[in-house]
């Protein structure tokens, strides 16, 4: 579902910072050589997560769904001297990629990656984080967001995309659709949940900023 018109969205690009050119070259290298490269930030999407990572300012970032790394460079923009950001995704095949692109950047000492299922893997990491960007398999949103929320620095911010799902969370339900009866608990809990307070921005596919309180 396109909320906005190709023509608004083409306005709304040129209308906002211009794509850094390696992450344009990272864009073009996707669509080359990657199955589903629309699961790509993409240029405006990369520039909001680059712009709410530098009003933050975190220390330690995590990204769970690295997928090209594309949305990893822009949330690093933001990233302190100090920090490091973690991204986590299943995806062996991608790993060389991502590191070609991450060493191109000058945060390639500071991003590390991890290879494996996020819930095996959030447990072990022993650091208290800013800054999270939910982008993974949708079935486990309310997995990640339970272990992610008690890791959070106070006025830490979860970023979970996809959470409008190209409309169907106004649809009828399908009962073998998981992904969008998942969708429709997370974003009620994240309205409900007095551990945070959220808005829903309806930025591509539907991007949720939650602050913890």
């Amino acid at each position: 579902m396109h909320f906005i018109s190709s023509e608004l969205e083409n306005y709304v690009e040129k209308h906002s910072e211009n794509e850094p050119q390696l992450l344009a070259d990272l864009n073009r290298e996707t669509y080359q050589k990657v199955l589903l490269p629309r699961m790509l930030s993409g240029h405006f999407q990369g520039r909001v997560l680059s712009m709410l990572s530098k009003l933050i300012r975190p220390v330690n970032i995590l990204e769970i769904g690295t997928y090209t790394g594309y949305s990893a460079l822009c949330l690093a923009e933001g990233m302190q001297d100090s920090g490091t950001l973690h991204t986590i995704d299943i995806k062996e095949e991608l790993v060389d990629l991502q590191r070609k692109y991450f060493d191109r950047s000058p945060w390639g000492k500071q991003i590390v990656q991890h290879l494996g299922q996020a819930t095996d893997i959030i447990p072990l990491l022993d650091l208290k984080f800013d800054l999270v960007f939910i982008d993974a398999d949708k079935e486990n949103y309310l997995n990640y967001y339970e272990m992610i929320v008690p890791i959070m620095n106070k006025g830490g911010i979860i970023l979970s995309d996809n959470v409008l799902w190209s409309g169907k969370v106004l649809e009828e339900l399908n009962p073998k659709d998981i992904s969008t009866a998942v969708l429709l608990k997370y974003n009620k809990l994240l309205q409900e949940d007095p551990r945070v307070e959220t808005v829903l921005l309806p930025i591509r596919d539907g991007l949720t900023v939650s602050r913890v309180l």
